[in-house]
């Protein structure tokens, strides 16, 4: 398409477009203004007449300028600015060669001095003519509605992702517990909405939210003020115009609330400036008096005081709202308004008559990239990709306030990267509570909001290794917390050890009745011919004296850390051993009775009880006991156990039983046959004393005996290796029982009192019993 192409005749008058800017956030007083609204404020003619709306003037700038008092004179705004950049980018069309060649576009501009009321009849005016709706400012999310709002298309993005972005912005400072101040209006409200739900799901909580508007009696902002001075926030999300905020700002100045991190939206953050090269319109000179504090001769306000313009006034030195150029993109929204008509316009060059009806669509599918590679387009909301630079207020040294940027906020990123702030270790702290150290859980405090809660000690062997954690996890059994909660650490193995005192003392004690029944052994051989020793069935005392060192050293198989032998060894030897002990004490036993027993002449009693019968009842007996082990060992042996019950913050390593029964038949079979013993004994016991050796067997089975049925309750109540302890204690106690009762009185008289030790001491007593005599090997018989 070149420059020489023809417009068509019909498109001229209905081609002509409208401009809407600034349409929401301006202020309800209809201010004064001296011209008529179909007079423009700034205009320039041409083919194609673009509209433009903007607040050049109002009397906001004053808390006294409400219903309730007189309107002050109207003073120049910065949005001064936003027309400059529309006029910048039509010129910039003009003179292009590829867009819109041979066409002309020219601008009208009318002042609604900041005033809703004025909008609306600028905006119905000029919908007469014109029909298209693009906004650089208008940022509420009710206009995405497209049911509402069909012809509504903007350059600046929505309050929705804004809301949002303002939502992310507080949680990466770690803002939990804020305060929210909304303008009553649908930019405050519709925009406060999204960010306390946003807030919510981030786990922000809003201490409180109050509506304000500009024109509130004095009794509404004071309590607005009250709730700021009585609340423990130390951040504040203002969702406000810069009118409103102006108002705010000036009220809580005069209370000297200080001290807080204001957070606000892009109505009143942003202070708009720009440098400016324009002149023929009266709004240039009430902008050029406005930024030089002079008056020009001819100007209507002029009073002769004032320090008179040049117009020559060096724009370089002034640093101030109308020269600062670090807010250039708000600027480039109207820049970006303007080529997207122009585009719009471009691409139905030479179309027929229903272009008419394409005219907006067109507009709406429109993807261009400006010459600084912003890429423009509109969703199916007609709203533009939502992208926010997060400025920062730093104020100098000599009264200027830079806006430096120190982040952006991008949504066609991912979710992770759509915020990016340079880290500032100065910022604020405001939260309800502190945050929640690992090794604590949080506990909401009644009747408050999430954000306020307690923090309570994780209890014993749970942990929580991460801050604010909610929840304390329970560590796995065989790992217990640490002191501080934050960790699990493995528990201590606990068993009863060769290198623990106690474990010292019972190994010592074992070895050392090992040792003494050894010695009570070499004693009985090296005497083995006396009398004493010949007389109480020498065979039957030396196999007792083996199996009470075996009984002495099984207890060292409960030391030691349990393993799949050691728990099947240390019980099934316990019961063996025992047996065998036993059953050579009961032997002794009933030998001595039924000698002693038999009175009646020629009785052959005796024959029943002669050594064979002797070895064959102990070994019946120990086979018994032999066979309930092997069952017991087969069914369900004992094994290592891992036993996490019995302290919290150890594991106990104990030989599990397997089979119960196993084990307490065992137990009862030993305890059945040294009360069998013990009946024996006691009948024995007013035997003839140089002989009688029943009644030591009888207090040697009444030690025994009262030992393991101590044991029984101690076993079962002892926790752990103490258990383990007491059963060792008892096996010693018993075997110490039976070598010092039945054979510590022989050794007596045979190391001590030999003269004692003769055949005829042996049978002092026995001549009263006619029918007993000692044969060629001593043995007694009847």
């Amino acid at each position: 398409m070149t420059s020489t192409q023809r417009w068509p005749d019909w498109g001229w008058e209905l081609l002509q477009l409208l401009l809407i800017v600034s349409f929401s956030q301006a202020e309800e007083l209809v201010c004064r203004q001296r011209e008529d609204l179909k007079n423009p404020q700034l205009s320039n003619d041409g083919d194609i007449i673009l509209g433009g709306i903007f607040s050049f003037h109002s009397s906001w700038k004053n808390r006294q300028d409400s219903y309730m008092y007189k309107p002050l004179p109207l003073e120049c705004t910065r949005e001064f600015q936003f027309a400059q950049a529309m006029i910048f980018a039509i010129e910039e069309i003009n003179n292009s060669t590829d867009l819109l060649p041979g066409i002309s576009l020219g601008y009208k501009m009318y002042d609604t001095c900041g005033s809703v009321a004025r909008s609306l009849l600028r905006t119905n005016f000029t919908l007469s003519k014109y029909f298209i709706f693009i906004s650089h400012f208008a940022t509420c999310a009710c206009l995405s509605d497209k049911t509402k709002y069909p012809s509504f298309l903007r350059t600046i993005p929505s309050d929705y992702y804004q809301s949002r972005a303002l939502a992310q912005l507080v949680k990466h400072f770690g803002w939990t517990w804020v305060g929210a101040i909304r303008g009553n209006d649908d930019y405050g409200n519709n925009g406060m909405a999204t960010f306390t739900e946003t807030a919510q799901q981030l786990g922000i909580c809003l201490e409180y939210s109050v509506p304000f508007f500009r024109t509130d009696p004095p009794d509404k902002i004071g309590k607005i003020i009250d709730i700021i001075k009585a609340s423990t926030s130390k951040v504040i999300v203002a969702f406000l115009t810069q009118m409103d905020m102006d108002v705010l700002i000036h009220e809580l100045s005069k209370h000297n609330l200080t001290g807080y991190q204001w957070v606000g939206s892009e109505g009143w953050i942003l202070d708009s400036q720009t440098s400016l090269n324009s002149s023929g319109h009266e709004i240039f000179t009430e902008f050029w008096e406005t930024l030089f504090s002079c008056k020009f001769k001819q100007s209507e306000s002029s009073t002769g005081n004032e320090r008179e313009c040049t117009g020559h006034e060096d724009l370089t030195g002034v640093q101030n709202g109308f020269t600062d150029m670090s807010l250039m993109p708000i600027f480039n929204n109207v820049y970006k308004a303007v080529y997207a008509v122009a585009h719009a316009l471009h691409s139905i060059l030479g179309c027929n008559q229903t272009c008419q009806y394409k005219i907006l669509q067109e507009i709406k599918t429109i993807n261009f990239k400006t010459k600084e590679g912003d890429e423009v387009y509109f969703n199916q909301n007609g709203d533009p990709a939502a992208k926010y630079e997060i400025i920062n207020w730093q104020p100098t040294e000599n009264g200027i306030v830079d806006f430096v940027t120190v982040g952006l906020y991008d949504t066609s990123l991912s979710a992770d990267k759509q915020l990016k702030v340079q880290n500032n270790s100065l910022v604020p702290v405001s939260v309800c509570s502190e945050k929640c150290p690992p090794g604590t859980r949080k506990v909401l405090q009644k009747g408050k909001p999430v954000c306020c809660y307690d923090c309570i000690r994780c209890a014993e062997g749970e942990i929580s290794n991460t801050t604010d954690s909610i929840t304390c996890v329970r560590c796995q059994p065989e790992f217990w917390s640490n002191e501080r909660r934050d960790a699990c650490v493995k528990k201590e193995a606990e068993f009863l050890s060769y290198e623990e005192i106690m474990g010292v003392l019972l190994t010592a004690a074992s070895l050392f009745g090992t040792f003494m029944t050894v010695g009570v052994a070499v004693i009985f051989f090296s005497h083995r011919k006396s009398p004493i020793v010949r007389a109480n069935n020498s065979e039957l005392s030396f196999l007792l004296l083996f199996s009470l060192t075996l009984c002495f050293l099984c207890s060292l198989t409960f030391i030691g850390r349990p393993s799949d032998w050691s728990c099947m060894l240390r019980h099934t030897a316990f019961g063996i051993t025992f047996v065998l002990c036993i059953s050579c004490v009961l032997g002794k036993t009933m030998v001595v009775l039924m000698a002693f027993r038999a009175t009646l002449p020629g009785s052959n009693v005796m024959k029943w009880f002669g050594p064979v019968q002797q070895r064959l009842s102990v070994l019946a007996f120990t086979l018994i006991q032999v066979v309930i082990c092997i069952l017991w060992l087969s069914i369900s042996p004992p094994f290592p156990f891992k036993n996490f019950m019995g302290f919290k913050d150890k594991i106990i390593l104990e030989c599990a039983l397997g089979s119960a029964l196993g084990f307490w038949a065992v137990l009862g079979y030993i305890g059945l046959l040294a009360i069998l013993c013990f009946i024996l004994a006691f009948l024995a016991r007013k035997l003839p004393d140089n002989f009688n050796e029943a009644k030591f067997i009888t207090f040697s089975m009444l030690i025994f005996c009262a030992v393991w049925i101590t044991f029984i309750p101690a076993y079962v109540s002892s926790p752990g290796k103490f258990s383990v302890a007491v059963e060792i204690f008892a096996i010693l106690a018993s075997s110490f029982g039976l070598l010092i009762c039945i054979f510590i009185p022989k050794c007596y008289i045979i190391l001590l009192k030999p003269e004692k030790n003769t055949k005829k001491n042996m049978m002092g007593s026995l001549g009263e019993h006619k029918n007993c005599s000692l044969n060629e090997h001593n043995k007694v018989y009847v």
